[in-house]
C-alpha cells in the first residue's frame, strides 16, 4: 500500500467521480488498518521531491488532518491515536518532516513546518519531543544551509509558538528562540523572505517574551529590530512589524513609554503615506493602545495607591497630533464602503480609532473633532460631509452629557435634513450617527433627552421616509428607530410618548421586511429585530389594541412561509431565515400580552392557532427555525400554563429531537430551556413524558460530543423537574445525584487562570446548587429524608464555592439558598450538620452586608430557616 500511495493521491484529485470515490475509499482504508504506516507513508511523499506537487500537497492535507480538527471531540480523538503510535514510527514521522523543512519546494516545506507545529501542540506539553527547538535551531546556526532552509525553520518556530503555551518552555530556549527570530529580522539580512518570516514568528513569540520584555537592553534591541522592520522596502514586512506593534501594545503596555515618541512618528508617517494594509495597521496600534487605557480606568482605584498597572496616559499625551492624523483617513472612503458588509478600509478603522479615543479621555476630544465638522459639514465634496458626520457620530460616547447635548441639540435638524442628502453614502452615515444619538443621548429613565414633544414627530417623520431608501440606509435607520424605541421602555409618563406613531411605525417595518431588495444585506432581520423592540418597550396599558391586531398579521405571514414553494437549499434557507424572523416576533407578542392578567387571555384564545402553526414549522426541519420556535413555544408555555398539557402529544416528538441534536448544541440548550418553562407550566401533569425527557437529559450529560455549555441548563433542569413532580422524582435520584456531585468535583479542578473556564466554572456550580434546591424543595413534604445521606456532600460543596474567591454574585445567591432550603426541607434531622458549620456563619455574615437587595432577602430568609431549625 505504501508504494501506492502516490497513485491514491493523485487520483482521489480526479475530475472523474468514480476514481476519486474508489481512491478516497482506499486512503481511508488503509488509514483504519495501519494508522502508522498511513501517517508515515504519507511524510515519505511530503519530503520526496522526486513526487508529483499534487500528491505531495494532498499528502499535507491528509496529515494535518490526521492530526488536528476544529472539533473540540474530534481533535482530542486524534491527540489520543498519534499518542498510541509506537515511538519509532513516531520518531521516522518526526524526522522525515524536519527535514522537509529543506525542500527546494516551498509548497513542501510550507506545510511540514503546520505539521510540526501541530505535532509540536501534542508533544512539548507531554515534555515528548524535548530536541524539537534545539533541531530547529541548528537550522537557524549552519552557514552552509540554503536562505529557504532558514526560511521554513522560522515560518516553523512561529507556527510552534502559536501553537503551544509559554508554560511549555523552559527560559533559555525562549532565549533561544528569540535570538534566532530576531537575527532574522535585522536589517542585515539580505533575504525579504528570511525577514518576512522572521517578523511574522516573532508575533507568535511575543506572548513568550515576558521575562526578556523586563530585561531593558532585551526590550531595546527587540523593540529598535521592529521599528526598523516598520520601514523596510518590503509591504508584507512593513504590515506584519506593526502587527507586532499592535500586539506589543496590549501585551506590554507598561514598557512602551521610552519609544512612544518614535512610535508615533512611525505610525503617522505611515496612515499618512503607506499602503493601506500598513496604515490599517497603524491605526489599529492606536486602538489597542485606547482599549489598554480604557480597560486601566475601568479597574481604577482612585486613591488606593495601587501601583500595579501603571497608567501612563499616551492617548491624552498624543491627542494634539493623534486626533488630526485621525481626522485626515476620515476622509479616505472607498465608493462602494457601504455595499459590502465585509469591506474594512481607513476611513472605517479611522473613525473606530477616534471614537475609542473619545472613551478614553471624554470631553477633551471634542473641542479637537467639532472644528473638523463645521468646516467640512457644507462642502459641496460628498467625502467631506460624510467624514464630518462619521466624526460627530464617532465621538458620542465617551464625553460627558453636559459636554455633548449642546452640539447634538444644535446638530439634530441638521442631521434630520440630511437623511435627504444626494449622496447616499453621507445618507448612509447620517442614519448610523442619528442611531448613535438615539442609543446614548435618549434616556428619559435617567432625565435626559435629546427628543422632546415639539421634534419626536418630525424625527418620526423624517425616520419612516428614510426607511424606503436604499437597502444599506433603511437597515441603519432600523437601528435608529430600535433606539428610539429602547430609550422610552419604562420610561413613566414619557413612555407614551411614542404611542400615537405606533401603527405607522409598524406598518412600515413589516413593508421594509417584506421588500425584495434587501435580502443581501440583512434589511429583514433588522426590520424585524426592530419590531420585536418596538413591541417590547411600548407601554402595554397604551398599545394593547395595537399589539393584538399586530399578532394575526404575523400569525398569517407566517402561515404562508410553510406553503411556499421549495426547490433549491438557497430557499431552503431563506424559508428558514424568514421563519425564525417570524417566531421571534411572536414570541415577544407573546410575552408582552401575558405579561398582564388583563390581556393574557388573548394569548390563551389564539393558542391552538399559535401552535398549530409552530408545529408546522418544525415539519419544515431547520436548525435556525427550532431555535427560534422552541424559543416561542417556552413563552407559550408560560403563558397558559397547565392548558399548555393538551399540545404535548404532538409537541414532544420535536422536543426530543431538540434534546438530541448534539450538533447544533444551541438547539439542545434551548430545548432542555424549554422543558424548565413546561415543567413549571404543567407541574406534576408533565410526569408522563419526564421517563423519556430524564432519560435524553441524562445522555446529554455523559456524551462527550455535547458542547459543555450545554450541561449547566440541564442541572437547572433538573431542579425544574424535580419542583413539578415532586415525590415522583425519586425514581431518578439514583442517577441524578451522581451526575451532580461528580460535575461539582470538575468544579473544584477548574483552571482560575483561564477567564473563560472562571465564568463556565460559576454557570456549572449555579447550576448544581439549583438543582438540589428544586429537588430538596419538591422532596420536601414526603421523601425529604431521602436526601439526608447526600447532605455532608452538599455542604462540603457550598464550603468549598464559599472559600472561592471567583464565585459571582450569582453561585452565592443559589449557594445561600440551598442552605436554607436544607435546612426547610430537613429540619431537626440536620440540627448536628449545622452546629460544625463555621463557613456559615461568615457566608451569610458577608451576604448580609451585600448591596445586592436579592442576595440580602435571601440570606435573611436562609438565617431565618436555619435559626428554626438550630433554635
Amino acid at each position: 500500500m505504501a508504494m501506492e500511495i502516490t497513485q491514491f493521491l493523485l487520483a482521489a484529485q480526479s475530475a472523474d467521480a468514480k476514481v476519486r470515490t474508489d481512491a478516497e475509499n482506499s486512503l481511508t482504508q488503509f488509514r483504519e488498518q495501519n494508522l502508522s504506516s498511513f501517517l508515515l507513508s504519507l511524510c515519505v511523499e511530503l519530503s520526496n521531491d522526486g513526487k508529483p506537487t499534487e500528491s505531495r500537497r494532498l499528502a499535507g492535507i491528509v496529515l494535518k488532518n490526521s492530526l488536528d480538527a476544529k472539533e473540540a471531540s474530534r481533535k482530542e480523538q486524534l491527540v489520543q491515536q498519534w499518542v498510541t503510535i509506537d515511538a519509532s514510527f513516531k520518531s521516522q514521522i518526526k524526522n522525515l518532516l524536519l527535514s522537509t523543512l529543506g525542500s527546494s519546494v516551498q509548497d513542501a516545506s510550507h506545510t511540514a513546518a503546520q505539521v510540526i507545529a501541530k505535532l509540536a501542540s501534542i508533544e512539548v506539553p507531554r515534555k515528548e519531543w524535548p530536541e524539537l527547538i534545539s533541531s530547529l535551531l541548528v537550522n537557524m546556526t549552519q552557514p552552509d544551509r540554503p536562505t529557504s532552509f532558514k526560511q521554513a525553520t522560522l515560518e516553523t518556530l512561529g507556527y510552534v509558538c502559536e501553537e503551544i503555551s509559554h508554560r511549555d518552555l523552559v527560559q533559555d530556549e525562549v532565549n533561544s528562540v528569540l535570538t534566532a527570530v530576531v537575527q532574522g529580522m535585522n536589517a542585515t539580512e539580505q533575504n525579504p523572505g528570511v525577514r518576512l518570516a522572521a517578523v511574522r514568528a516573532l508575533y507568535n513569540a511575543l506572548d513568550f517574551a515576558q521575562t526578556n520584555f523586563e530585561n531593558e537592553m532585551e526590550r531595546n534591541y527587540i523593540m529598535k529590530v521592529i521599528c526598523e522592520a516598520a520601514v523596510a522596502k518590503e509591504v508584507e514586512i512593513r504590515q506584519a512589524a506593526y502587527e507586532c506593534l499592535v500586539s506589543i501594545a496590549s501585551t506590554y503596555y507598561e514598557v512602551l513609554e521610552p519609544y512612544m515618541q518614535a512610535i508615533f512618528e512611525l505610525t503617522s508617517n505611515a496612515v499618512k503615506g503607506d499602503q493601506e494594509a500598513v496604515a490599517l495597521q497603524a491605526v489599529e496600534f492606536w486602538s489597542s493602545i485606547c482599549d489598554e487605557e480604557i480597560e486601566l480606568q475601568e479597574y481604577e482605584v482612585p486613591d488606593s495607591g495601587d501601583s500595579s498597572a501603571p497608567h501612563s496616559h499616551f492617548i491624552e499625551k498624543a491627542l494634539p497630533t493623534l486626533v488630526p492624523m485621525l481626522l485626515e483617513t476620515l476622509l479616505k472612503q472607498d465608493e462602494d464602503q457601504d455595499q459590502d458588509d465585509g469591506i474594512w478600509n481607513l476611513a472605517m478603522a479611522g473613525g473606530t480609532c477616534l471614537g475609542l479615543v473619545a472613551r478614553t479621555v471624554g470631553d477633551a476630544v471634542v473641542p479637537l473633532v467639532m472644528p473638523f465638522v463645521e468646516a467640512n459639514i457644507l462642502k459641496t465634496e460628498w467625502r467631506s460631509r460624510e467624514a464630518a458626520t462619521y466624526a460627530f457620530g464617532s465621538i458620542l460616547e465617551g464625553p460627558s452629557i453636559e459636554k455633548l447635548s449642546p452640539m447634538v441639540n444644535a446638530g439634530l435638524d441638521f442631521l434630520l435634513n440630511s437623511m435627504n442628502d444626494a449622496n447616499s453614502h453621507v445618507k448612509d452615515t447620517t442614519a448610523w450617527t442619528l442611531s448613535r444619538i438615539f442609543e446614548l443621548l435618549h434616556t428619559p429613565t435617567s432625565g435626559f433627552t435629546v427628543i422632546t414633544p415639539s421634534n419626536l414627530q418630525r424625527i418620526v417623520g423624517v425616520l419612516l421616509e428614510s426607511i424606503k431608501d436604499a437597502p444599506h440606509i433603511a437597515e441603519k435607520v432600523c437601528a435608529a428607530i430600535y433606539y428610539l424605541a429602547q430609550g422610552y421602555e419604562d420610561a413613566g409618563p414619557s413612555s407614551s410618548m411614542l404611542t400615537p406613531y405606533l401603527p405607522d411605525i409598524i406598518g412600515c417595518l413589516i413593508a421594509t421586511a417584506d421588500r425584495t431588495d434587501g435580502s443581501d444585506s440583512k434589511l429583514r432581520s433588522s426590520a424585524y429585530e426592530t419590531l420585536n423592540e418596538v413591541v417590547r418597550c411600548s407601554n402595554l396599558a397604551d398599545t394593547s389594541s395595537i399589539i393584538t391586531q399586530l399578532l394575526p398579521v404575523i400569525m398569517t405571514k407566517l402561515g404562508q412561509t410553510v406553503e411556499l414553494h421549495i426547490i433549491s437549499s438557497d430557499d431552503r434557507e431563506r424559508q428558514g431565515d424568514l421563519q425564525a424572523s417570524l417566531c421571534g416576533v411572536i414570541q415577544v407578542i407573546i410575552q408582552k400580552l401575558s405579561s398582564d392578567d388583563g390581556t393574557k387571555p388573548i394569548i390563551i384564545q389564539a393558542a391552538d392557532q399559535i401552535m398549530m402553526l409552530f408545529l408546522k414549522v418544525f415539519a419544515c426541519r431547520s436548525s435556525t427555525v427550532h431555535e427560534e420556535a422552541m424559543l416561542a413555544i417556552g413563552a407559550l408555555a408560560y403563558a397558559t400554563g397547565p392548558k399548555f398539557g393538551k399540545y404535548m402529544p404532538e409537541f414532544y416528538k420535536y422536543l426530543e429531537m431538540g434534546l438530541q441534536n448534539f450538533e447544533e448544541y444551541q438547539v439542545c440548550a434551548i430545548s432542555v430551556g424549554v422543558v424548565g418553562d413546561i415543567s413549571r407550566a404543567l407541574d406534576d401533569k408533565v410526569l408522563p413524558y419526564c421517563d423519556g425527557i430524564m432519560t435524553h437529559l441524562l445522555k446529554d450529560l455523559s456524551s462527550s460530543e455535547l458542547h459543555r455549555s450545554v450541561k449547566p441548563p440541564i442541572f437547572s433542569c433538573f431542579g425544574d423537574i424535580a419542583l413539578a413532580v415532586g415525590e415522583n422524582f425519586e425514581k431518578y435520584i439514583n442517577y441524578a445525584l451522581p451526575m451532580m456531585q461528580s460535575a461539582a468535583e470538575v468544579c473544584a479542578q477548574i483552571d482560575n487562570s483561564d477567564e473563560e473556564m472562571v465564568d463556565y466554572g460559576n454557570q456549572l456550580r449555579r447550576s448544581i446548587f439549583e438543582a438540589y434546591s428544586g429537588i430538596l424543595q419538591g422532596f420536601k413534604n414526603s421523601k425529604a429524608d431521602l436526601l439526608l445521606p447526600h447532605v455532608p456532600h452538599l455542604l462540603q460543596f457550598i464550603e468549598l464555592v464559599a472559600k472561592d474567591q471567583h464565585r459571582d454574585d450569582g453561585v452565592t445567591k443559589a449557594a445561600v439558598a440551598v442552605l436554607g432550603d436544607i435546612a426547610d426541607a430537613l429540619g431537626s434531622n440536620i440540627k448536628t450538620l449545622y452546629k460544625d458549620c463555621t463557613f456559615c456563619v461568615e457566608l451569610l455574615h458577608e451576604c448580609l452586608q451585600s448591596d445586592d437587595e436579592q442576595l440580602k432577602e435571601t440570606a435573611v430568609w436562609t438565617q431565618g430557616m436555619i435559626g428554626r431549625v438550630c433554635g
